[in-house]
């Protein structure tokens, strides 16, 4: 009797790499031959012991474990940024030549270097240093009426104070390791989740680019979900970068996995930066949060308020919710409750908490309406 086999957890995702210490040998593919004559020069005059292999298109530099540190940040100071990104590298701490199996591992030199120096970073996350704070997303007519929490995250340095997302996302994508971190990020929401008996709606941020097989890579993420008890439909996923240049295919089999799984979807920053309406019809998200930088000072501003109307007024037609993100004036919550946004966020309602806000202000703008 045959049975269909559920889809195994994603390998990549689950495995943080190791940091580049201790003795070994770097394996190194040039793209110039340029490149490799700056290298060669490097190592003779550090005498470090190097072999070329494959006819010369392979450098392997064997590393005893206080050269590994220094090796790598020297390359990284004597190659140029496109030298590094286009020179293939692969670590090994045992003697054997690289094998086919190998291959999984090589990266770039660039990512290679940076991995050398996020040591803090995959130490923070070996360790479970990370957690999250939530911020409220209220009704925009009554702002004591919370409809979902954020889920923000953040890692905790040594003293104990919060590392800002940011540097460790940026860190991340450079070393190459974002696939790992967004899974980890995704985890720790549903755990504080779980922890602080949240009711409400919880956003979940994700990366699209740190997906690269959704039903794998998505498995452990609702596997989670399902072991803490969580309904999916209090789960809705925000696409954070949706206002970067998208494998548009890519990210809607991404949603479709989601949705099938009976979760909602929300687009982040939308009106920022490259983000444009044809995401809304190819998409087709249950929620767009308006970027801050549309929403501040909007009152203010005839060319800003004329695109958000607009982009209220498509969302409206569309049946998508709308979220006006970064409040943080009685003005501009005045505007967006004027213009039919459905909910809003920002610290004029609350700032990011660790515990969540139970119960809201509820702000009125009946001066602002006066005058």
């Amino acid at each position: 009797m045959n049975h269909t086999q559920p889809p195994s957890l994603c390998a990549r995702c689950e495995t943080l790499p190791t940091k580049i210490e201790g003795k070994g040998r770097l394996y190194l593919w040039f793209p110039s031959g340029h490149s490799l004559t700056k290298v060669l020069h490097y190592l003779r005059k550090a005498e470090l012991d190097y072999e070329l292999k494959e006819e010369g298109q392979c450098l392997a530099i064997q590393l005893e474990e206080v050269q590994t540190e220094t090796c790598v940040n020297t390359l990284a100071g004597i190659l140029t940024h496109n030298e590094l990104k286009n020179t293939q590298a692969l670590f090994m701490t045992h003697a054997n030549a690289p094998q086919l199996r190998d291959c999984a591992r090589t990266t770039t030199l660039a990512r290679l270097t940076h991995l050398n120096q996020s040591g803090w970073l995959l130490d923070l996350l070996a360790a479970d240093r990370v957690t999250c704070q939530f911020q409220p997303i209220v009704s925009t007519q009554d702002t004591s009426v919370i409809f979902a929490q954020e889920a923000l995250f953040r890692g905790i340095a040594p003293n104990g104070s919060f590392i800002p997302p940011g540097q460790i996302f940026s860190l991340a994508t450079e070393a190459g390791i974002l696939v790992q971190l967004d899974l980890i990020a995704r985890r720790t929401a549903i755990r504080e989740t779980m922890r602080h008996q949240i009711k409400e709606h919880i956003f979940i941020n994700f990366s699209p680019t740190s997906i690269y097989d959704p039903t794998s890579c998505l498995r452990s993420t609702m596997q989670a979900i399902d072991e803490a008890g969580i309904s999916h439909e209090q789960i809705v996923f925000e696409v954070v970068e949706s206002n970067q240049p998208q494998d548009t295919e890519h990210l809607k089999d991404i949603l479709n996995v989601y949705r099938e799984a009976g979760f909602r979807m929300a687009l982040d920053d939308f009106g920022e930066g490259g983000s444009n309406l044809n995401l809304l019809h190819q998409l087709r998200p249950d929620f767009i949060k308006l970027d801050m930088s549309l929403i501040r000072n909007v009152q203010a501003d005839p060319y800003k308020a004329f695109v958000t109307e607009k982009i209220l007024e498509i969302a409206s037609h569309l049946n998508i919710q709308t979220i006006a993100e970064g409040i943080e004036s009685l003005e501009e919550l005045h505007w967006v409750r004027q213009r039919g946004a459905t909910f809003v966020q920002g610290y004029l309602i609350s700032h990011p908490t660790t515990f969540p806000l139970i119960t809201p202000p509820q702000i009125t703008t009946s001066s602002l309406e006066v005058g």
